[in-house]
């Protein structure tokens, strides 16, 4: 079986705004009771996945999808051998989440995260 998509995030400079917009229009519970304030957004139903909500700092934001793998460091390499880049190493957000970035060979930004245990 291949790996799931497993988190969705969108990230802009007013985090706050882009909370609201999202919750207002889509009736999204986003919960930001967290370490760093990201907005962790509820599945919302069969077959739906949770996602983020969170803050851009000094970046232009983006919006991109998670896909939850084995060993973060095993497909990075296999991700540079078959032409993508990584934009941010394996990082550790205690009590949260092990997760890294890429970009395809056509400039996507696409996340890892670590499966748990």
């Amino acid at each position: 079986m291949g790996a799931p998509v497993v988190h969705f995030e969108i990230i802009g400079k007013n985090q706050p705004k882009l909370q609201k917009f999202f919750s207002e229009v889509f009736d999204w519970k986003i919960n930001t009771d967290n370490t760093i304030g990201y907005g962790l957004v509820e599945a919302q139903g069969e077959g739906s996945i949770g996602g983020g909500i969170g803050s851009a700092g000094q970046s232009k934001g983006h919006a991109t999808f998670y896909i939850e793998v084995e060993n973060l460091e095993k497909t990075l390499e296999k991700i540079e051998r078959h032409g993508g880049k990584i934009v941010v190493p394996v990082t550790t957000v205690p009590g949260m989440v092990t997760y890294a970035m890429f970009v395809d060979p056509e400039g996507h930004l696409i996340g890892l995260v670590k499966k748990e245990s």
